[in-house]
């Protein structure tokens, strides 16, 4: 028996209203804010309302753990996409100011000479040697010549200064962003740690619907039902093709999938970039009505838009849907429809 979340007794509608605009940086932190306060508060198993629970109270509570920890993932792959680009900005920085530092280095050695002939007692043997002077036109000339050098040391250790204060400058925001990163890598594997403990308790609850057995045909109707051709066609021929691989979260190929790593993989045939998040999937996309779907749109279902998949025709769609399920085929309402979208 395969198992299906709820038939909704109606669509949910899309929430349009128009966010403040944010910099890229504070989307971030506000993702990664939202993704560690964010707690996995699920039941603790199907315990006391009967002794021995029936396949269909166990489904249920499959269905609704399972539906509270997958918005939890698709947070973690959003900030997992994020953290990327903050290292190629971190990367590109870096490249930016390694010129910089190479001439701070320079500057630091010339200064370092200076101070060694100082020590030395170079400049003492030139003032000795100018007070032994002939004349005291020499004498004169011969302290303007001094100054003028001591006035080219200044002016050297103070360009050598201005340059390591420049350095300081530009490097601080890198400094930053690194620590930053590395605080948000430590983040995400506890956050993994946590995800990971609670689909080994789902699991423990499948087997003992199923044991190792599936749950049903994989593959109930023709996938695609027709190929529309152009990047479309590739999108829905590449997710049909999938069908029977198995659901790891965070995954997008080539042996493994979530969701919106499998939407994500099979647009990315058809030339097309998505985001490894089914929320942001949703933002990418046109909206369509229910009586315009085609072949490649995405379907989204639930009010925080926490799953996506591809519709494939036929009234079908493909989609990966749990942890431990092989991707499938199912009808497109066999679940709480958000939106559709036309990518």
């Amino acid at each position: 028996m395969a198992l299906h979340a709820p038939r909704p007794s109606s669509s949910r509608s899309v929430d349009r209203s128009t966010a403040v605009p944010r910099t890229r940086w504070s989307r971030f932190t506000t993702a990664l804010a939202a993704l560690v306060g964010t707690a996995v508060v699920l039941t603790g198993g199907a315990t006391a309302a009967h002794a021995e629970p029936s396949v269909a109270e166990i489904e249920a509570q499959i269905d609704r753990d399972w539906n509270k920890l997958e918005p939890v993932i698709e947070q973690v792959n959003a900030v997992r996409e994020q953290l990327a680009a903050r290292r190629k900005q971190a990367d590109a920085l870096g490249r930016q100011i390694a010129p910089l530092q190479a001439r701070v280095d320079a500057a630091l050695g010339q200064v370092g000479g200076l101070a060694a002939d100082a020590y030395k007692g170079d400049n003492l043997s030139t003032v000795n040697a100018l007070l032994g002077s002939r004349s005291p036109g020499d004498l004169v000339n011969g302290l303007e010549l001094l100054d003028r050098f001591a006035h080219r040391q200044h002016e050297q250790v103070r360009s050598v200064a201005a340059l390591r204060d420049e350095l300081a400058a530009k490097k601080k925001p890198l400094d930053e962003m690194i620590a930053g990163l590395a605080r948000t890598e430590a983040q995400l594997a506890a956050k993994k740690k946590q995800i990971d403990a609670e689909i080994a308790r789902l699991q423990k609850l499948r087997l003992k619907v199923y044991g190792n057995g599936g749950g049903g045909p994989l593959r109930p109707a023709p996938c695609p039902a027709g190929y529309p051709g152009g990047a479309a066609g590739a999108a829905v021929k590449f997710a049909c093709a999938q069908i029977g691989k198995i659901y790891v979260w965070g995954a997008a190929g080539p042996d493994h999938f979530d969701c919106s790593g499998l939407t994500m993989a099979a647009w990315a045939k058809g030339g097309v970039s998505l985001p490894h998040n089914a929320r942001q999937q949703h933002g990418m996309t046109k909206r369509v009505s229910r009586a315009e779907l085609r072949a490649g749109d995405l379907v989204f279902y639930y009010s925080d838009l926490h799953h996506v998949a591809m519709y494939v025709g036929d009234g079908w769609v493909v989609h990966a849907s749990q942890s431990g399920k092989p991707i499938t085929m199912k009808r497109v309402d066999d679940g709480d429809i958000n939106s559709y979208g036309r990518v």
